[in-house]
């Protein structure tokens, strides 16, 4: 049970090995920086260091109680990231699949709409703009 950021990319594989281990029902989610305007070359993710991991820790220890977890991970990278790359996964384990996959919801959905992370993305002529929330993903959150 654990949260981490780290700029260096992951292997998805390795970090699920031994993931769960006991629990009926495993759920995996990973991310990529995707370019939703056809003129982005990479995303920027900035953090406050120390304080980004609590919080993430906080929520997942969050999850764990109210799903039942025996088992949770979050990983969320910074740093400049080419579009395809991976920028986070969680994974989420309990006795029975439902918990396991509302788990990983809720913790998406706090993801996107309530993490400390701060994102520019970057274009090919050097500019750059700040990510702006979503409506969508307010409206996803207020489903917990």
């Amino acid at each position: 049970m654990s949260a981490r950021v780290q700029t260096a990319p992951f292997d998805l594989a390795a970090e699920l090995r031994g993931f769960g281990k006991g629990a009926g029902a495993v759920v995996t989610f990973s991310g990529v920086v995707r370019d939703d305007t056809g003129q982005m070359t990479a995303l920027e993710i900035e953090h406050y260091p120390g304080m980004t991991e609590r919080i993430l820790n906080d929520y997942g220890q969050q999850a764990a109680s109210r799903f039942k977890l025996t088992d949770w991970r979050i990983l969320h990278r910074h740093g400049r990231l080419a579009v395809g790359e991976q920028i986070m996964m969680v994974a989420t384990a309990a006795r029975h699949r439902r918990a396991a996959f509302d788990a990983a919801d809720y913790l998406m959905d706090w993801l996107k709409s309530r993490a400390p992370f701060w994102k520019r993305e970057l274009s090919a002529d050097g500019g750059g703009a700040w990510v702006d929330a979503r409506d969508s993903d307010e409206t996803s959150l207020k489903r917990w």
